[in-house]
C-alpha cells in the first residue's frame, strides 16, 4: 500500500517524515516518482494528473489538498473514485485570522491611511462603532461559521446568506436567490467564502454590487473565479464601493500590468489567507486513511452533484 503526493516538493519533505514517522505501513511516492503504479492506493494532491484512472488502476481515494476541491475537474476523474477536501484546523486558523484582519482593515478605514501615508497628510477621520457596522459572510460553511464566530466579540452586526437554511446565534441568516437582495442591502463589508461552483462562477459582480449599500466593501477570500474584476474596478471608479482585500485573482500569480497592482482603493494578496501545514493536516489526513481502511464515512468527502 502507497501514497502518492503531488503538491510542493518542500512541504512534501515535512510529510513523508511524519509519514515515516507515525504511518510506516503506507509507502510514501513524490509525484513524478511512482515506483510500482500498481501499489498506489492513496493519493495526495492539488491537481490530479489527466490520466489518473490509467496511471494508477488500483487508487482508492484522491485526497484534496486543500479546503476546496475546485482547482480539480471533477468530470475527469472516475466517478466511482471519492474525493475528499483537507478539513485542516490550521486552514481554518489561517482563514479567520485573515478575515479579521481584513475586517478590521475596512472597517477602521486602512486604505484611506495608507494612502495619507504616502502624501504625507496626517488626518484623522470620524470613528464608526463596530456595533454600527454590517459585516455579511457568502457562504456559511465551516469555515465561515468559525470566520463569523471570531469576529462576534469585536461587536459587529453579522449576517451570513448560503444555497441552504442556517441558524447560527447571532447571526442574521439569509438563504437563497430570493434572500439574497435583502441580505446584500444591509452589507457594508461583504466577504465572500463561497466554494466555486457553476452557481457561484462570477457572482461578485455588478448585479451584486449595486444591491449592496453605497460605500460598501469587498473581501474575495473564495476563489478568482467568484470575481468579475472588471466590475469591480468599475464600482470603485463610481464610488459605489469604497474598497476591497482581494486574496484570489482569475489569473494567479497576476500579471505585472494587472489593474489591481497600483489601484489605491485595493488591498491585493497573494493567495495567503491560508496554506496547508502539514503538522496540523497529517492527523486529518490519516485518520481519514484509517477511516476508509475500516469502512467508516470519510471527513470531508466532497458531494459531486454540489462540487463540494
Amino acid at each position: 500500500m502507497a501514497l502518492l503526493y503531488k503538491a510542493d516538493p518542500v512541504r512534501g519533505q515535512h510529510w513523508q517524515a511524519l509519514f515515516a514517522e507515525q504511518a510506516p505501513d503506507i509507502a510514501w511516492r513524490a509525484w513524478p516518482d511512482l515506483g510500482n503504479p500498481a501499489e498506489i492506493e492513496y493519493l495526495a494532491a492539488w491537481t490530479a494528473p489527466d490520466d489518473v484512472a490509467q496511471l494508477l488502476p488500483n487508487l482508492k481515494v484522491l485526497f484534496a489538498l486543500s479546503a476546496g476541491v475546485d482547482q480539480l475537474d471533477l468530470s475527469r476523474l472516475p466517478p466511482d473514485l471519492p474525493v475528499v477536501r483537507l478539513l485542516d484546523p490550521g486552514i481554518t486558523r489561517g482563514m479567520c485570522e485573515y478575515a479579521s484582519w481584513a475586517v478590521l482593515s475596512l472597517h477602521r478605514d486602512m486604505l484611506r491611511y495608507r494612502q495619507q501615508q504616502v502624501t504625507r497628510c496626517w488626518q484623522a477621520h470620524l470613528l464608526q462603532p463596530a456595533a454600527n457596522r454590517r459585516v455579511g459572510v457568502m457562504g456559511l460553511g465551516a469555515q465561515a461559521q468559525q470566520i463569523l464566530a471570531t469576529l462576534a466579540p469585536l461587536g459587529f452586526a453579522l449576517s451570513g446568506w448560503a444555497r441552504s437554511a442556517h441558524q447560527i446565534a447571532g447571526v442574521d441568516c439569509y438563504a437563497g436567490e430570493q434572500q439574497l437582495p435583502a441580505f446584500l442591502s444591509q452589507c457594508d463589508i461583504l466577504l465572500c467564502v463561497l466554494p466555486l461552483t457553476e452557481q457561484t462562477q462570477g457572482i461578485l459582480n455588478h448585479r451584486l454590487f449595486d444591491q449592496l449599500p453605497r460605500g460598501a466593501a469587498l473581501i474575495n477570500m473564495g476563489r478568482g473565479g467568484h470575481l468579475v474584476e472588471a466590475d469591480l474596478l468599475a464600482a470603485l471608479g463610481s464610488g459605489h464601493l469604497s474598497g476591497a482585500v482581494l486574496d484570489v485573482l482569475q489569473e494567479e500569480p497576476a500579471p505585472a500590468n494587472h489593474a489591481f497592482w497600483d489601484h489605491p482603493q485595493i488591498v491585493l494578496t497573494p493567495h495567503i489567507a491560508a496554506m496547508t501545514q502539514p503538522h496540523s493536516a497529517f492527523g486529518v489526513l490519516l485518520e481519514n486513511i484509517r477511516r476508509f481502511e475500516r469502512g467508516e464515512a470519510m471527513v470531508g468527502e466532497v458531494d459531486r452533484s454540489l462540487g463540494y
